[in-house]
C-alpha cells in the first residue's frame, strides 16, 4: 500500500533528479516544480494542482490523475492515454500540451482553456462535453472520437471530419466551420 501525502506544498523541486516517491498525494499543490521525464508511474494524485511544473516527456504508466489540475504547465508529449484510467479527471488552464496523447480515453466534462493543443492525438477518445475554450487545435488528431455536446466555439485551427466523428450536439462559431469542412477542399471567404 502506498503512502499517503496529505495538504502538502512542493515549490521549486525538481522530480527529475529526485525521484517523487511512489504515494498517494491528497489535495496537494505543486508550484514551480520539474517532472521533465520523470517517472511518475503508479503515482496517485487526487485533487492536486500543478502551476507553472514541466512535465516534459514524463513517464505515466499507471499513473492517477483524479480531479486534477493544470495551471500555466508545459505538459509535451505526455502520454496520458498511459495513465490509470479509473476516475481520471483533469483541467488544464493555459497549458502547453503539444504531443501529448489522451487516444482511446474517456475524459468527459474535460476543460481546455487557453491551451496550445498543436497536434494532440484525441483519437477515439471520448470527450462528451468537454469545453477547448481559447485553445489551439493545429493538427490535433480527431479521428473516431465521440464529440458529443463538445464546446469548440472559441477553438481554433481545428480540422475534424464530421464523417468520421459524433459531432452531434457540439458546438461550433460560425468562423470555425471551414475546420469542419477541409476534407472538401472547398473555398470559404
Amino acid at each position: 500500500m502506498n503512502a499517503l501525502i496529505l495538504d502538502k506544498t512542493f515549490t521549486k523541486e525538481n522530480f527529475t533528479i529526485n525521484r517523487l516517491p511512489t504515494a498517494e498525494y491528497d489535495n496537494c499543490i505543486f508550484k514551480e516544480c520539474m517532472f521533465t521525464e520523470a517517472f511518475l508511474s503508479d503515482v496517485n494524485f487526487v485533487e492536486c494542482t500543478f502551476i507553472g511544473c514541466d512535465f516534459t516527456n514524463a513517464k505515466t504508466k499507471n499513473t492517477s490523475f483524479n480531479n486534477t489540475t493544470f495551471n500555466n504547465c508545459k505538459l509535451l508529449g505526455v502520454l496520458f492515454n498511459s495513465c490509470n484510467p479509473f476516475l481520471l479527471s483533469f483541467t488544464f488552464t493555459d497549458c502547453n500540451l503539444q504531443l501529448a496523447s489522451f487516444y482511446t480515453l474517456a475524459i468527459k466534462k474535460t476543460m481546455f482553456k487557453n491551451c496550445n493543443l498543436e497536434q494532440v492525438d484525441f483519437s477515439m477518445a471520448n470527450l462528451t462535453q468537454s469545453s477547448f475554450d481559447g485553445c489551439n487545435l493545429k493538427n490535433a488528431i480527431f479521428d473516431d472520437s465521440n464529440l458529443e455536446k463538445a464546446d469548440f466555439r472559441t477553438a481554433y485551427n481545428y480540422t475534424i471530419d464530421p464523417n468520421n466523428n459524433n459531432l452531434k450536439g457540439a458546438k461550433f462559431s460560425k468562423n470555425g466551420l471551414a475546420g469542419l469542412l477541409t476534407k472538401y477542399k472547398i473555398s470559404i471567404s
